[in-house]
């Protein structure tokens, strides 16, 4: 019976490990994500649209980021670690060829051909400096705020103030079934701060 479980269990593994690396190596097509962009396009696509859950503030920029974080940020949604309705309903609607169709689309949108590098982000006031330094923002998010230090982790600087207050506080949400985001790192972070200060 073992002789038999063996060869079965090793083709098992085999397949998922299979399985694995071929989820890993989708490449996303720019041109394709353009035309399943239908349901990206109504919300942020209008200059200046502004959510209403969980409070009012803009819906975040999301062309120029890099392809990684959409991946990664729509994934967050399919899985429940983000739970917005909205965007968990949205990504639900998505394969995997399609999440990284609209991230090739969306991380090509706003780069513009001969530009020069964005710059560092201006300092804030000095106590904005001291929570920016408290926090540790540059140590992932990079000195300038747009050249994370890791490509799943996203493009800070020159996103909607208030975007970022209600994302910061989603990663403080516990136990709610419709707001909050499951990251341990970000959860620590925003976690050492008062609203005030993420308001900041």
């Amino acid at each position: 019976m073992n002789k038999l479980l063996l060869p079965v269990f090793a083709v098992l593994v085999a397949s998922a490990t299979t399985f694995s690396a071929f989820a890993q190596e989708i490449k996303g097509d720019a041109k394709q994500g353009e035309t399943k962009n239908a349901m990206c396009i109504g919300c942020h696509g209008i200059v200046g649209y502004q959510a209403s859950f969980p409070e009012i503030h803009k819906v975040p920029k999301i062309s120029g980021q890099g392809s990684k974080y959409i991946v990664s940020a729509l994934n967050a949604y399919k899985k429940g670690e983000r739970k917005h309705p909205s965007m968990r309903g949205v990504a639900d609607s998505f394969s995997d060829q399609d999440i990284a169709d609209l991230a090739a689309y969306y991380e090509a949108s706003g780069v513009v051909a001969g530009a020069a590098e964005p710059g560092k982000a201006p300092d804030g006031s000095a106590k904005v400096m001291d929570l920016i330094a408290k926090g540790g923002c540059v140590s992932c998010h990079g000195d300038n705020f747009n050249k994370p230090l890791d490509p799943s982790y996203p493009k800070i600087a020159g996103q909607h103030s208030d975007y970022l207050f209600v994302a910061l506080k989603a990663y403080k949400a516990e136990n709610n079934a419709i707001v909050g985001r499951g990251n341990a790192i970000m959860g620590g972070m925003v976690k050492q701060f008062n609203n005030a200060e993420l308001k900041e």
